[in-house]
């Protein structure tokens, strides 16, 4: 047995030499000689591109640092289901500071975005002053981790108050392959922030890997993509329920597996292959700040909702203020959605005016293992407690549904949690 690792080369060196194994017998040994020989990517130019072997270009990665854009060219990018990557925690980080995207332009557009930062800001200490009180530091808790506790919990309640325009970054790891296609459907995005980003990465991706990105553009494939992103980028139903549960698995084809069922223990998966058995469906109202914390399960489907002011602002960001500070908050959110409303502006666009504390109608179809591991993991209790009791509400619906299915989910009351003073990323 031989085992290599080849880490330094270029994402299409290092596909050029996952491809010759498909071609040749020899060992890898001499193909990192023909990589070095043909120099870098030119393989690809005469391969990948040229007779259209898709999967070669599976086989090279590459990462971007996107950084200052709104949070909607996060969720652009993070929408294709095999994203990966990491973006900025408004659960963890102080917003106050960052730039905001006003694409109308105007002065009523701008006070809008001044409104719900003004109140972010000044809101601040007073909400962290009233988590104090009602969550008083233990003898034995320790004052910096209890302290990045109460700060956590701030941002928790706060960022309900941030505009969806507030920009952030992402970091964005992907394939070849997976880059292309992902782009090819971002170029026909209706907001002109998320098509600029996507050109500016395809421009350097073209720049530095010219090999694969050489394709030949199909004027009825581009019509097509311009179709579907102008009418179904975004999930936008009149109506939608608080919860609902649909599925299409049969409990007599789930019993058939109910020893892998009853002996799964907890913080482990349930095998793919359950993925035969059919979809769970979900569709529920979550606050926009909280379904960005759902949409990263991409194992399944998660449609985009637009964000709008029709169903409400989410009631659990009003109910953690202390009494002064919701009344200030409730007449906010009064007089911001008037404002918002006289907008002149496409949909798309008055979403960047529009605060994360508002609800959303989502809809995710996930097939078992996926719908487990969701359910699961966002039960915890350090999950923020609006998506917690979305979490909650579909893990009693699943197992009402599937009396076999053994559930690992926490019911625990929502509580007080040092714990997240010690999620952090610091220097040792």
């Amino acid at each position: 047995m031989k085992v290599f690792c080849y880490d330094e080369f270029t994402p299409e060196d290092t596909a050029m030499l996952q491809a010759l194994y498909s071609r040749s017998a020899d060992s890898v040994e001499r193909h990192v000689d023909k990589v070095r020989q043909s120099g870098s990517g030119k393989f690809m130019e005469s391969f990948y591109v040229g007779y259209g072997h898709n999967s070669i270009a599976d086989c090279g990665s590459t990462t971007f640092f996107i950084e200052d854009v709104s949070m909607f060219v996060t969720k652009a990018f993070q929408a294709h289901s095999l994203y990966s990557g990491q973006e900025t925690s408004t659960r963890y980080i102080d917003m106050g500071a960052q730039a905001l995207s006003d694409p109308v332009g105007t002065p009523e557009s701008w006070a809008i975005l001044d409104g719900w930062m003004d109140f972010y800001l000044s809101a601040m200490k007073p909400v962290q002053a009233h988590i104090r009180k009602v969550f008083p530091r233990g003898d034995d808790e320790n004052e910096k981790v209890y302290e990045k506790a109460v700060a956590a919990r701030s941002f928790d309640i706060l960022r309900g108050f941030l505009p969806a325009g507030v920009h952030t970054q992402f970091s964005w790891h992907t394939n070849l392959r997976q880059a292309h296609d992902a782009l090819d459907v971002l170029a026909h995005h209706p907001l002109a922030e998320v098509r600029e980003v996507a050109a500016a990465v395809l421009a350097q991706l073209k720049a530095k890997y010219p090999h694969s990105f050489s394709h030949k553009i199909y004027p009825a494939s581009e019509e097509y993509r311009e179709l579907v992103g102008a009418n179904w980028t975004y999930y936008d139903p009149e109506k939608s329920p608080d919860f609902k549960f649909s599925n299409s698995i049969k409990n007599a084809e789930l019993e058939k597996y109910a020893d892998i069922i009853k002996k799964r223990p907890t913080k482990t998966l349930l095998p793919q292959f359950l993925l035969e058995l059919g979809l769970c469906q979900f569709e529920f109202l979550l606050d926009f700040g909280s379904f960005r914390d759902i949409q990263r399960h991409r194992n399944g489907v998660c449609r985009m909702p637009l964000l709008t002011t029709k169903f409400g602002f989410n009631q659990w960001y009003l109910d953690q203020l202390p009494t002064k500070l919701r009344s200030e908050a409730e007449k906010l959110i009064a007089t911001q959605s008037k404002r918002i409303a006289k907008l002149d502006c496409q949909p798309e666009d008055r979403q960047n005016y529009i605060a994360m504390g508002f609800n959303v109608a989502c809809k995710v179809s996930y097939g078992l293992p996926a719908a487990v591991y969701t359910i699961e993991l966002r039960a915890g209790n350090t999950v923020h407690p609006a998506l917690r009791a979305v979490a909650h509400q579909m893990s009693r619906a699943v197992e009402s549904a599937f009396p076999a299915l053994k559930l690992h989910s926490d019911y625990s009351p929502d509580s007080w949690d040092i714990r997240r003073g010690t999620q952090d990323i610091v220097a040792k």
